[in-house]
């Protein structure tokens, strides 16, 4: 069995602070942990790690990459000791290789805080082993989405795919003072994206198609100027290949999210 879960992880180590504004997001995250049996490994693909073609972590004791900036000094000691996977890491490459996407093993990189700060309110106890799967820096869609179907061969039990970014990522947007026409925009953008990743009516061709078109969606660009957040749902939709069991709305940072859950016998 195989669980696919698309989050929000917030702004940088935001969450972990005690910032008010993640209270909600924080709380979501401990319960879609709460309403999985505890994961084997997971395998995270996190919107901070872009590469020419998909990189793969293989170390065994991946060390952490502080990659945010301007935050207390407290941020930059925070620790999570998971330790990393190589022999779902060999999975992992042999599936996108066997699919025909170009792939590599990468022993050097560390976990981001794509995973570190999530997986740190979901699992505090760091006992999971995890790797971490880069997106393409092209940012193509559809390619993302065939990433995802190249992840259905894994033939791992108890392993959670995990897609962490953000529905909403407009960052001028996040520091702009409240304003109606704003949050308007993206309430059109939340609901047709849950539409489209949870409504069982519509055909699989079909919402893959309005997936890689997701730009055409209402207000798509306001809401991901670039959407390096948004593609790790492509790639869960991909490895799940159906609508989704579970869409979650999530607030973080003052703005309208969401989380999609798959449940994969």
């Amino acid at each position: 069995m195989k669980h696919i879960l698309y989050i929000a992880h917030g702004g940088g180590p935001m969450p972990l602070l005690g910032d008010k504004s993640h209270d909600d997001m924080v709380t979501k995250l401990r319960e879609a942990a709460a309403q999985m049996p505890k994961p084997k490994a997971i395998l995270v693909i996190s919107a901070h790690w872009e590469t020419d073609i998909p990189h793969v972590t293989t170390a065994t004791k991946p060390e952490l990459i502080y990659d945010y900036y301007g935050f207390p000094p407290e941020s930059y000691t925070i620790e999570y000791p998971a330790p990393g996977e190589p022999a779902l890491a060999e999975q992992v490459l042999g599936a996108i290789t066997t699919a025909g996407i170009e792939a590599q093993g990468d022993a050097q990189r560390g976990f981001d805080h794509g995973l570190f700060v999530p997986l740190k309110l979901m699992y505090p106890d760091a006992d999971i082993p995890c790797v971490q799967l880069s997106l393409m820096n092209h940012l193509n869609a559809d390619t993302h989405i065939k990433l995802g179907q190249a992840l259905q061969a894994l033939d791992y039990d108890n392993l959670l795919i995990l897609g962490s970014g953000f529905s909403f990522h407009n960052m001028r947007a996040f520091f702009a003072p409240n304003h109606a026409e704003a949050d308007s925009q993206n309430a059109a953008f939340q609901a047709w994206l849950e539409l489209v990743c949870s409504d069982p009516e519509i055909d699989e061709k079909q919402r893959q198609h309005m997936l890689a078109n997701w730009q055409e969606a209402p207000h798509a660009r306001f809401c991901h100027p670039r959407e390096e957040h948004l593609l790790p749902l492509h790639v869960c939709y991909g490895a799940a290949g159906r609508a989704c069991d579970r869409a979650t709305t999530v607030y973080a940072l003052n703005k309208e999210s969401r989380m999609f859950y798959w449940q994969m016998n």
